[in-house]
């Protein structure tokens, strides 16, 4: 079979849904559209009909990557009249947290349904900011109404950590996918990540395998230098973050030394490497339309077969880099920030809080906030108060607004929503989770305190306050778990 008629090979995402293990990825538009600028967009969709003709026939997008939906509704529609090559298309729904109503949820889908010119999204993936917000859950949920509609296909996330992935699945929401970054400079997906996935069904979706451009011949040997496309601007963040230029230098190495052992290039071997991990279904890598495409050497990933040998030069190389901190996503949540723009403090402190805290009436120096929980007023409670510099968090359950209890029967995804209530109650009264001194848990039965101890360290490892674990065994209904912590803010 020659190059101009090889096609990628395809692999089942979720039942009914068939994609080539090399998607498509429009990321690039938004870069090249920046500034005022405009592409082309027939031409543009052209060459997505030039990529699907070769087989590479899935493509991902948001609704934030420039004209990239707008660009695909022609190239569909072109598809449609013409009798041109199908596709299958993800895109993102990547709203800022708030309210999510049913009808927020699908004003959001049906922007997409609009510009895309389609009945259905193949899959529709959801991003959400700040896990602090709850109403993730609505949004889920509301898309899990449409998809039983038949608006959508199947549902993913992007850049959910493996704590708030599992939240979703055992709280019964049928997520296909998660999309993460996955290479071998970004080596988090195949911890905790893959194994959840590999033991729950759920596939990844891989991006920044190739760093942006980075993990290529033409970085090898030379010097650093400025960067003026996104990609590039937010992966040397990465590169800096894993030890520097000369670590970089190290896994290129390996990787050219593995490509020459295989008649490959740097990004074959760098591809095969994250094709090759259990849990992923497929990499993304992206296309500048109207400029410039690497099909034919991209193909060429599927003639590499990594052996021990290969695996074992790659693991000495990777040795030398530090790992990238935290889990899947937490670049866009928290320290260090990477991303094109760099530090989101700004972006992430610009979202409204959860709660709205309010003075205490006639009591000076004292606010407090409420959840709107219908209890709060009937029992005499608030959800947290703040004294001078003390704030109490009261007893926090997993429920979720007018109660309906979060993840029934799984002790984890309720400590996880509790520990987010906490992190919201705090931050209304001016604190973060580092001025944490005290938390006390509570638990139904005495089995569940690993799963929820596991839980709170991973909230709280760094930040090491006092902890008092207490069994209890009468819990009210559902709940399995409750917290309750006290901060100390200074300065």
């Amino acid at each position: 079979m020659t190059e101009t008629t090889r096609r990628p090979p395809r692999t089942q995402l979720a039942p009914g849904l068939e994609i080539s293990r090399l998607v498509t990825g429009l990321w690039q538009v938004a870069d090249q559209e920046r500034d005022g600028r405009v592409l082309d967009h027939a031409r543009a969709a052209q060459d997505m009909a030039a990529y699907a003709r070769a087989g590479f026939d899935t493509f991902d997008m948001a609704d934030h990557y420039g004209g990239a939906e707008l660009i695909t509704g022609r190239f569909l529609e072109a598809a449609r009249r013409e009798g041109g090559p199908a596709a299958t298309v993800f895109t993102k729904w990547c709203p800022p947290p708030g309210p999510m109503t049913a009808e927020t949820v699908r004003a959001g889908v049906q922007r997409s349904l609009d510009r895309l010119g389609v009945e259905t999204i193949d899959l529709l993936q959801f991003h959400w900011w700040t896990f602090e917000h709850p109403n993730y859950l609505d949004a889920m949920q509301g898309l899990a109404a449409l998809r039983q509609e038949g608006r959508i296909r199947h549902i993913g996330v992007t850049n959910f950590d493996t704590a708030h992935l599992a939240l979703l699945v055992r709280h019964g929401i049928p997520v296909a996918t998660n999309q993460v970054c996955f290479s071998v400079l970004d080596r988090r997906a195949a911890e905790d990540m893959s194994t959840f996935c590999l033991a729950n069904g759920v596939k990844l979706l891989a991006y920044g395998t190739l760093a942006g451009g980075l993990l290529s011949e033409r970085w090898l040997g030379a010097a650093p230098s400025a960067h003026d496309d996104w990609s590039k601007m937010k992966y040397q963040r990465f590169v800096e973050a894993i030890g520097g230029w000369d670590v970089l230098q190290t896994i290129l190495a390996a990787l050219q030394a593995v490509g020459r052992r295989h008649g490959a290039s740097i990004a074959n071997v760098a591809t095969r490497w994250v094709l090759d991990q259990p849990a992923v279904a497929g990499v993304i890598v992206g296309a500048r339309l109207t400029e410039r495409e690497h099909r034919a050497d991209n193909l060429r990933t599927f003639d590499v077969v990594l052996d021990d040998e290969d695996k074992a030069l790659l693991d000495r190389a990777f040795a030398a880099s530090r790992r990238i901190p935290g889990d899947c996503g937490d670049e866009y949540r928290r320290p260090p920030f990477l991303t094109a723009s760099g530090d989101l403090s700004h972006h992430l402190a610009a979202i409204p809080k959860v709660y709205r805290a309010e003075p205490v009436p006639g009591r000076p120096g004292r606010t407090r906030i409420d959840s709107g929980s219908i209890w709060e007023p009937v029992c005499g409670y608030s959800r947290a108060v703040r004294v001078g510099d003390r704030i109490l968090v009261s007893g926090t359950t997993a429920t979720h607004g007018s109660g309906e209890v979060v993840c029934p029967g799984d002790p984890a995804g309720q400590a996880v929503y509790i520990l987010d209530k906490i992190a919201a109650s705090v931050a209304a009264l001016g604190g973060s989770l580092e001025d944490v001194v005290r938390t006390r848990i509570y638990l139904r039965n005495a089995s569940d305190w690993e799963p929820v101890s596991r839980a709170h360290g991973r909230y709280f490892g760094e930040i090491r306050p006092a902890n008092t674990l207490v069994e209890i065994g009468n819990l009210i209904g559902d709940y399995l778990v409750e917290m309750e912590a006290e901060a100390v803010v200074t300065g």
